[in-house]
């Protein structure tokens, strides 16, 4: 039992599949949701749009398994920004990811109960659609979808509060099913299903306009998002430094090849208009027309679809949570968020709050004519704005900390010679960097809600923040004092990474001896 004064820190529970289980839950599941809002606008060239949006992706998870396994603490981009770029921009990053995950909570509940509103047809013999009504000017508001919604956020704010272990478990079960299963449509679908001729077809003659394909494959990074998740829960891992570029590799490339698999196969399986048209639960539509499986995978696809998109939810709410929780150790937000709950562990008090943003958020998206379509808007806009200043603290970071032990660096590396040293800069980083601004740039251009709503929680945020430090009396667009190497020796400590340790020790001890060898002179 911890004492009064004692302050209580994060649990290291979570293992090797429990940490690539957190990421699978929330990037692997998010083609069931991304898959209809993509096909919608992308239309023929959904492959593309995927592929395009896969491959920043990559770029953006191997600068996070950089990252996360030099700095394996709660934060995620948001720490990472810190370090590189300071206070002011290291809260940015926090507005922007903080805007994701609570999106995250509000957007995967609600194609969670999208994906059991696939039986209602069976069940009750009533569409989902059938069931909305107009509240005053508003019209096609459907209260059933969203108190289904909410339902589903609750839950699973009791389970996070319940610890990390419980939470981590629901993610590991239904991750290994979930898989398993994809792979399965994936096979069959090709095999038995998918006409290359239909694929082409609608390739040839169903192509979008430039607009409409800048919005899908700005909305295809829906399906990637959430890589971050591996970050947040780094504190939470046993042995982050070995774990997480393990875990972070294998599930980029996994996401990356069923994004791609089922947008291919999807095109040619069904035209695009049916995929698009079953926005709610789109993985459900195409499994069921695959012969021979079909009767059964269909059915099975949604309530799969139904509890991974839960999944995913749910690693919004622990996302969401660790994030804050870091935020206010680092003076960004109020100390009062940075409380643990005495009997489970937890940060209950941003699990709570940040929560119920999320709630906020799922209601008000259903006041608006297509509740997905909003919350996948600004969902976007949040996660191309954090990477951007991540991949910039990447390059930074090369420079400002070199001493820092990186069990796993990006690739494309080149040598050069900076203040006497030599530093190895990330080319990647820079490719990485003008991808993810592009994806930005189609955000603002073709997502009216995106680059209103977007921009005014970053404001929004900042206020709150401004106060907060001049409050305190912190510098608002300065740095608080910080002793980032003692702090390093104690994350690394905690994780148990007693190699790194050493090999941290000694290059800090080693520039000692050249500062004092140059003094000397």
């Amino acid at each position: 039992m911890a004492t009064a004064t004692e302050k209580l820190e994060l649990r290291r529970e979570v293992t090797v599949w429990g940490s690539y289980m957190w990421g699978y839950a929330d990037v692997g599941a998010d083609i069931y949701a991304a898959l209809g809002l993509v096909m919608l606008w992308a239309k023929g060239a959904t492959s593309l749009a995927f592929a395009l949006a896969g491959l920043v992706y990559i770029m953006i998870g191997l600068a996070y398994t950089e990252l996360a396994a030099a700095y394996p603490v709660a934060g995620g981009g948001q720490f990472f920004t810190l370090r590189g770029l300071g206070d002011f921009w290291g809260f940015v990053a926090g507005a922007a990811l903080l805007l994701d995950y609570t999106i995250d909570i509000a957007l995967f509940a609600t194609a969670s109960a999208g994906y059991i509103n696939f039986f209602l047809p069976y069940l009750f013999g009533i569409n989902i659609d059938s069931l909305a009504v107009s509240i005053g000017p508003l019209h096609h508001v459907n209260l059933v979808w969203m108190a289904e919604a909410l339902a589903l956020v609750f839950f699973l704010i009791a389970l996070n509060i319940r610890g990390m272990r419980e939470s981590s478990l629901l993610n590991e079960v239904l991750g290994a099913i979930d898989i398993l299963t994809e792979s399965t449509i994936i096979v069959f679908g090709f095999l038995f299903a998918w006409r290359p001729e239909l694929l082409a077809h609608q390739w040839v003659t169903q192509f979008p306009t430039f607009k409409e394909f800048a919005y899908g494959s700005s909305l295809a990074i829906i399906s990637f998002v959430g890589l971050e998740s591996i970050s947040q829960a780094a504190q939470e891992t046993k042995r982050p430094a070995t774990v997480v570029p393990r875990t972070s590799v294998g599930l980029i490339f996994t996401v990356f090849i069923f994004a791609t698999a089922f947008s291919t196969m999807s095109l040619g399986v069904l035209p695009w208009q049916d995929i698009a048209k079953a926005v709610g639960d789109p993985v459900a539509t195409l499994a069921h027309a695959i012969p021979f499986i079909g009767i059964i995978a269909g059915p099975f696809a949604a309530l799969l679809g139904a509890t991974i998109l839960l999944i995913s939810a749910n690693s919004g709410v622990m996302s969401a949570s660790r994030l804050t929780f870091a935020m206010s150790q680092f003076n960004f937000i109020s100390d009062w968020f940075n409380a643990v709950h005495p009997r489970y562990r937890t940060p209950y008090r941003t699990i709570l709050v940040f929560s119920g943003i999320g709630i906020l958020q799922l209601v008000l998206s259903f006041l608006t004519p297509n509740a997905m379509d909003t919350l996948g808007n600004m969902y976007a806009f949040g996660a191309t704005t954090g990477y951007i200043l991540v991949f910039i603290a990447l390059i930074k970071l090369r420079f400002t900390d070199p001493y820092a032990p990186r069990p796993y660096k990006v690739p494309l590396n080149i040598k050069i010679n900076y203040r006497g040293r030599v530093v190895e800069f990330p080319i990647l980083g820079v490719i990485g960097t003008l991808g993810i601004s592009t994806i930005l740039f189609e955000v603002i251009l073709t997502h009216a809600i995106g680059r209103i709503a977007g921009p005014a929680w970053i404001i929004l945020c900042f206020l709150y923040y401004a106060y907060y430090r001049r409050s305190k009396g912190y510098p608002i667009f300065g740095n608080i004092p910080r002793d980032w190497e003692a702090q390093q020796i104690k994350v690394l400590e905690a994780a148990e990474e007693y190699d790194l340790l050493e090999e941290y020790k000694q290059a800090l001890a080693e520039r000692e001896r050249l500062e004092a060898k140059a003094h000397v002179k």
